[in-house]
């Protein structure tokens, strides 16, 4: 099973993946007949004007028409869509960014958060959880923020109703270099061994569990660095493979497109699309967007487990276990997959922040290297202990 893009692949291979390829994929072209209620396509992205569509969002009829036309395109088109005028009135956009400065100033005198993903620390300021911080800080902020029906529509085309929404605000100053060419949550906050052990059907599930969004709080030229985007390229099924390597990012440089945005405008695109934050190289522009990264509601288990407990519980036996060779590693790891919390997310960025630029360490992953380093009983309840507190907190 070689075939990387053939149906009955098993596993993707980084070094099958095709070049080639994914170049004719990318290379295809929006036809305005495909996205009649765009008012433009610029660099085969369409641009939805919703000054003129919002109160069609009104009509149930004309909404799902209007829905479904943008999921088509964040599956099978370009991938990503533009909203022109998302926001109005764009006040309550500097009213939420005088509170996201406020909150960056507090939390950098407290050193708070530091990991970033795809780009290094300190390289920008960034606000995990804004949501949350936002609501707590001023609700009424939040509430005129949140109530936008363009950003509700969108999520629900992709995600259907019930979604969940998070948000991180991220802003690079002058001189902020770019970011490398990747793809999001969830696969693509995975390290290429962790992503590769996924069957080839679950890299096709993954893109259809999240949506990605940027709001520009601030005008957006291209020399302020919008976000790099690669049209298409979600369409390419091996991808979370192939996005790593070094020619496929190379092809990104040279074929990816930027947007320039105003004020209230947003994106939104599929987290398998190819991109990456451009490089701000302007002397006065610091760029601010709030990146919303919104959930399907299908994504959890169906009953409450105390993990903790479990892990505190079976720890000592799973030593001796090993100790006495009784069971092999294989059989210990089997063993530690039901019991522990194998999934890093979702936590607490300020305080468990991503490791190597991608994802904390899981409760499972620390299990295993509790066992391989011999680390105590007590030592393994207090981590346990503290892991829980962070992601909690």
């Amino acid at each position: 099973m070689n075939n990387v893009t053939g149906s009955t692949v098993a596993y993707y291979d980084p070094d099958a993946c095709d070049l080639e390829e994914f170049s004719s994929l990318i290379g295809q072209t929006t036809r305005a007949e495909d996205v009649p209620h765009a008012s433009a396509i610029e660099k085969q992205i369409p641009i939805y004007d919703m000054a003129d569509l919002r109160p069609a969002l009104e009509d149930d009829r004309a909404r799902k028409q209007i829905m479904a036309e943008w999921a088509t395109v964040l599956r099978i088109g370009a991938g990503v869509i533009a909203l022109r005028r998302a926001y109005a009135d764009t006040s309550v956009l500097d009213d939420a960014t005088r509170i996201y400065e406020r909150i960056i100033s507090e939390e950098k005198q407290g050193a708070a958060g530091g990991g970033d993903h795809f780009a290094a620390s300190g390289v920008n300021d960034r606000i995990w959880n804004s949501l949350q911080k936002l609501c707590e800080v001023s609700p009424e902020v939040f509430l005129n923020y949140f109530a936008n029906t363009a950003i509700a529509a969108v999520c629900e085309a992709w995600l259907g109703p019930n979604y969940q929404m998070t948000a991180q605000v991220n802003l690079v100053h002058p001189g902020g270099a770019a970011q490398q060419a990747h793809r999001d949550y969830h696969l693509g906050f995975q390290t290429a061994d962790v992503s590769a052990s996924y069957p080839a059907h679950v890299h096709d599930v993954s893109p259809i569990l999240t949506l990605q969004g940027a709001v520009a709080h601030c005008d957006m030229p291209l020399e302020s660095g919008p976000t790099k985007l690669l049209p298409f390229s979600q369409a390419y099924r091996p991808g979370y493979a192939a996005w790593r390597r070094d020619d496929f990012r190379a092809l990104f440089e040279q074929r990816h497109v930027q947007l320039p945005l105003a004020k209230g405008d947003a994106i939104f695109f599929n987290p398998a699309l190819f991109h990456a934050a451009g490089a701000n190289t302007s002397h006065d522009i610091h760029r601010l967007a709030n990146l919303l990264q919104i959930s399907s509601a299908f994504g959890r288990a169906m009953e409450t487990i105390d993990r903790d407990k479990m892990c505190k519980l079976l720890f000592p036996h799973a030593v001796q276990a090993r100790a006495e060779n009784r069971l092999s590693p294989a059989e210990l790891s089997a063993a530690v997959a039901a019991t522990a919390e194998g999934y890093a997310f979702p936590t607490n960025l300020d305080l468990d922040p991503p490791m190597n630029g991608l994802a904390p360490e899981s409760q499972a992953a620390f299990f295993q290297r509790a066992l391989s380093e011999g680390i105590s009983e007590d030592e393994f309840g207090k981590r346990l202990d503290h892991m829980n507190n962070v992601r909690m907190a």
